[in-house]
């Protein structure tokens, strides 16, 4: 007979691994090609120490004359919050009761349940890499009844619990833990479960975010590419090896325009591109590019089963959530998720995953993982912006 006992069991030793291994690996990518790490976690922050430029100590001159001064290597200290990042799922009552004399029929609730989830981390922490940490999914221009008028719907799906905030990131009147229930995807229409939206309220230039997630995600590429400001506690303004190359207004996409970023970042900071993503009409603009001077498609499978087409061995992969018209070329080795621990489930004070909701007939177990992502080579990375797609 299934109790709730050996459910917990089940979630701890049967699929606590599956699990981890899927959401490190297979839920996206370029998550695969970032190594992962729990040093430089000092308490809840991340102190990494990154090396720039090169040693000084060198030097030639004449036969009896002074040796080279000394000039070790140059070092800047990044610090970041490690962020909380959480996958819950949840059980009725009664779905369990209805599964307890059939081993057959609760192995595939939780199943589904872990597909479920799994399925909510490929799309929340893909879209994580992309952002700049601040949760913002999309800006508002209009609201009309349960609707929205948004300017992308690249970041949305069905089923997502959102808060509505003005653009200075303050909640909304009756606008929080709102339920996407509809996405007209054509005409950037987004509907919402509760009340209608008040136009006075939820004005233009009022942006959407995940429910609670705030300034709360991960530091992902959109903060990683900017030429102003600070990051990791550092300012670029001072420390001119943290900005990337950036190159906009592309326009039409070719291997020369790939093979400039690729030598810039190889001459000018000694970094080597080993992984390229783009939107999908970024990707489809350079096959069409490929085929109009006759050059064939190469293809690569890369780990975790993803399929890429190849620019002199380099793979590059589409990404739903890589921003339109945009190429991203990375040296990966320079990227670490830094982690406190890797995935656990969440326990309460008697060692239980599977919870109560207070006052209702259902059970939540619920993934954790406090983690944030470091590049400590911004200036070995580049991005192609205003690329014509197709």
């Amino acid at each position: 007979m299934i109790t709730m006992s050996s459910a917990d069991k089940a979630l701890k030793t049967l699929y606590l691994g599956v699990v981890t291994e899927q959401m490190n690996t297979n839920i996206n990518p370029l998550l695969a090609k970032i190594k992962q790490s729990t040093e430089d976690v000092w308490g809840k922050d991340i102190k990494r120490i990154a090396q720039f430029g090169i040693n000084g100590g060198i030097g030639a001159g004449t036969e009896t004359g002074n040796l080279p001064g000394a000039a070790g290597n140059n070092y800047e200290q990044f610090t970041l919050t490690l962020k909380n990042l959480y996958g819950t799922i949840e059980l009725s009552d009664k779905a369990i009761r209805a599964s307890e004399n059939k081993s057959g029929a609760f192995v595939n609730l939780l199943n589904a349940e872990m597909e479920g989830l799994l399925k909510a981390a490929s799309f929340n922490f893909g879209r994580m890499l992309y952002g700049d940490g601040s949760g913002v999914l999309c800006k508002i221009s209009s609201v009309s009844g349960n609707a929205a008028t948004v300017d992308s719907v690249k970041n949305l799906i069905e089923g997502l619990v959102v808060d509505l905030r003005s653009s200075a990131g303050t909640v909304l009147t009756n606008c929080s833990g709102r339920r996407i229930t509809s996405i007209d995807r054509a005409a950037k229409k987004v509907y919402l479960d509760g009340a209608a939206l008040d136009g006075s309220v939820v004005v233009a230039n009022s942006v959407m975010t995940v429910q609670g997630s705030y300034n709360q995600e991960i530091t992902g590429l959109g903060a990683i590419f900017s030429s102003t400001g600070s990051i990791y506690g550092l300012s670029r303004a001072t420390h001119k090896w943290l900005t990337p190359y950036i190159k906009t207004n592309v326009g039409d996409i070719s291997e020369t325009i790939i093979q400039k970023a690729i030598d810039t970042l190889e001459e000018d900071a000694g970094s080597k591109v080993n992984f390229i993503v783009c939107s999908s009409g970024v990707k489809r603009a350079f096959m069409n590019h490929l085929a109009t001077y006759k050059r064939n498609t190469d293809y690569m499978e890369l780990n975790g089963g993803y399929k890429a087409i190849s620019y002199n061995g380099i793979p590059i992969v589409s990404d739903k959530f890589c921003p339109e018209g945009t190429m991203y070329l990375l040296n990966t080795d320079n990227f670490t998720l830094h982690q406190l621990c890797d995935w656990q489930w969440l326990e309460g004070e008697d060692g239980k995953i599977l919870k109560q909701n207070a006052g209702t007939p259902t059970y939540t177990a619920t993934l954790v993982k406090y983690a944030d992502l470091i590049c400590d080579k911004p200036c070995g990375q580049a991005m192609l912006t205003g690329i014509t797609e197709a």
